[in-house]
Parts: structure tokens; sequence; C-alpha cells
């Protein structure tokens, strides 16, 4: 593979994510995309005359030599669409870039992604709150991902440094340049155990219309996105719309009624956009996680609490025999208790602590 074509590819006009890798996928690799005449250009979907009028490939390749000089005098990483290193999670997504340029230690395939992001107005509990997600989220062998923008973006990595959970800031600018220039220090911290990952080249400026293109990377490139405040015209909205187009899982924190910057998670929550967070165990259960400290008993046994009705341990012992969540469907089923009846007891056995309810009416033991 030439990495010089590689990187022409994203120099070439009008040619964007979907059709590089339509090119790709018709000639093979991205050196013979710059060998392929004009007749066999024109049966890639998505390539038409007035396209190719516009092509350059000399201009690419040129511009491609002078973004390969400083790729290599500032150490930085080109992750190629086809490579094994490229972020699998992103690659699923139909408009993923199709090469990221990246600097620092980071592993981009880690069993567990969440994105984190949030107003640039963060409010001292939503600082709270994302300090409190992370201290969470450190027992599950978790990276995360966030815009190192002032407010929750740079909350998030500050706060992972601090703990040592590897994070990942996904700029809307080229690697030459750090924007806001005063996450300078946090994101000197950040390459030791993350970095920085961006599609643009060097001299990109961070111009507005290369945000919403970033936040796609950040919904994209993890298991769920994490809503912690935001306005409702904030770029975080934007964020959770994008994860949701991408059939990624979405959860917020709920603010007061009437905070400005509480608005836009109680706008995702009550439209079924995102899952309502009450506390920071909700996410790992209802994504299914497992904790990586090594103490954690090989069996947790579970106790009858004596204050159960005979009908709530029923539906207690039922959870105990099945290792995943179950259904309320199964759970009537099973207990040969009316669905009304059921929800009350599980509603009851719920708010006493006893069992944890799951999108999709899951439930299960604690």
């Amino acid at each position: 593979m030439s990495l010089l074509h590689q990187v022409a590819l994203t120099f070439i006009k009008n040619i964007g994510p979907v059709a590089s890798k339509s090119l790709l996928a018709y000639m093979g690799s991205a050196e013979e995309v710059f060998k392929a005449s004009k007749d066999k250009m024109l049966r890639v979907p998505g390539i038409g005359e007035k396209t190719i009028a516009q092509i350059d490939f000399d201009e690419a390749l040129k511009r491609a030599e002078a973004e390969l000089l400083f790729i290599e005098k500032n150490n930085i990483e080109v992750i190629f669409y086809t490579d094994a290193r490229y972020p699998k999670r992103l690659k699923n997504c139909n408009d993923s870039p199709v090469l990221l340029y990246a600097k620092g230690k980071m592993d981009l395939n880690p069993p567990h992604v969440i994105s984190i992001v949030g107003t640039r107005n963060a409010t001292d509990y939503g600082k709270q709150l994302c300090r409190q997600l992370v201290e969470e989220l450190q027992q599950y062998n978790v990276l995360i991902v966030s815009g190192l923008a002032h407010g929750i973006d740079v909350a998030a990595h500050k706060d992972c440094v601090k703990l040592g959970v590897p994070t990942i800031g996904v700029l809307g600018h080229g690697l030459d340049r750090l924007y806001p220039s005063q996450n300078r220090a946090t994101a000197d911290k950040m390459l030791e155990n993350g970095g920085l990952l961006s599609e643009y080249p060097s001299g990109t400026n961070p111009d507005r219309e290369n945000f919403p293109q970033r936040n796609r990377i950040v919904a994209g490139i993890a298991d769920a996105t994490v809503v912690i405040e935001a306005s409702v015209k904030g770029g975080a909205l934007i964020t959770a719309e994008i994860a949701n187009s991408y059939n990624r899982d979405v959860f917020a924190f709920p603010g007061r009624i009437g905070d400005e910057f509480s608005e836009g998670c109680n706008f995702l929550i009550r439209n079924n956009k995102a899952s309502l967070l009450t506390c920071m165990a909700d996410l790992a259960f209802s994504l299914g996680w497992e904790k990586t400290d090594d103490n954690k008993p090989a069996v947790e046994q579970f106790s009858l609490p004596f204050d159960l009705s005979a009908e709530e341990r029923l539906i207690i012992e039922i959870l105990q025999q099945n290792k995943a969540p179950v259904a309320i469907d199964d759970l009537t089923l099973k207990a040969n208790m009316p669905l009304s009846q059921l929800a009350m007891n599980l509603l009851n056995m719920e708010m006493q602590g006893y069992i944890s309810s799951l999108p999709g009416k899951m439930y299960r033991i604690g």
C-alpha cells in the first residue's frame, strides 16, 4: 500500500468519504485509483462526468507529498480505512473518514468506548456528574472520547488524565494547531494515554462547518454517547442525533426544568432520543459490561430479603436463574402473573433497590 496515494485520495476535489470508499472498492487500492482511466472511473457509483472534470490527480499528489513531510516531522500516525488499527466501530458508519491522523499512544479498538459530550458552559453540577461518571467507568477498561472543547469536553479529558483512564480528543482541524489553545496543557498530558485524532490535514483551520463533521467521529467511534449537560441548540445534541442515526445507544442526565443547559438533555429523554441516566451504574448495566476488577468474586451471592412478599420472592428467583436480563413479557409467563400485577411488584422492588430496570423493559437483580 502506498501511503502517498492513501493521503492523496483525501485531497481529490469533490471526492468525500463515501465516494472514496466506492473508488477503493472498485479499484482495489488507493494507488490504483490514481491509475484509473476515465471510463473505469465512470463505472463507480456516485462518480459522474462533472466530478471527473474537476479531478486533478497531480495537485492531490503534490499536496500529499507536503503532508507526508509534516507527518514525519511531527511523529503523526496515519490510519487508513483498510488498516487493522482503524476503529472498527467507526468503520461500520457509512460516512466514516477514509483516513485519520493520530498523535499519542492510543488503542482505537478497546473492549469498551464511551463518548462524553456536553455544553461549553458547564456548570458545577455538570462537572460533578462528569467526574463521577469517569470514576465509575474506570472499572470497565474503557476508552473515553470527547471533542477537547471548553466545558464538559475538557472536563471529561481532565478527569481521565487524573484517573489514568485512556482518553482521545477528536479535533475539527489539523494536528498542527490546537483549538481552543487554552486546552494545550491537557492535550499534552493526553498523549501519554490516548491522544488526539483528526480527519483533517495540517493547515486546516477550526472553521465552524468542521465541527458537525467532527461530531460524527465522536458518535461513531463509541459504543454509546453520554450527554452530560446541553442546550437545545448545542453541538452535543447534533452528536446525539448522529449517534442515533448510527443505531448507537445515547444516554442523558436529566436536569432541572427551566435550566438552559439542561433543556437539551431533557429534550432527548422526553423524545426517546436518549435513555435516562440517574446513577452511574445505569450505563454499564444497560450495555451489559462486566467490571475488570480482579477481586470481584467469580459468583456473586444474592440473599433473598425477608421482607419480600411471596410474589416478589418468585420474581427474584426467576431473575436469579437467568444470567441475562429478563423481558417483562417473559417474566409474566414464567411467574404466571397478570401483567398489571407484575408491573406493580417490579416497581416496588425497583424502588427498594432489589432489581434494576433496563431499556426495552428488561429486568435484572441489583
